[in-house]
């Protein structure tokens, strides 16, 4: 399982902070960022999401407001 995280999409609201340790919030940018995130586009991140988190990733994913947050399955479909 893979989370996407599209930094530039976020408004800063921060709730994916609560839901999983993976996200930190960067006051000073008014964003969160996604910790051991790879950039893979221009401010779009990815990192592999251990099996222990991955209800965590799904929360934070849902509770974005703005979907900034996208979680795929090992085969590559899109689950929230």
């Amino acid at each position: 399982m893979k989370v996407r995280f599209d930094r530039d999409t976020c408004i800063g609201m921060f709730q994916c902070v609560a839901e999983w340790d993976a996200f930190t919030e960067d006051t000073d940018a008014g964003k969160a960022d996604l910790e051991g995130g790879e950039e893979v586009e221009p401010d779009v991140f990815e990192r592999a999401v251990p099996a222990d988190a991955e209800l965590d990733a799904k929360f934070a994913a849902r509770v974005c407001p703005v979907d900034a947050i996208e979680v795929y399955d090992d085969d590559g479909d899109q689950l929230v």
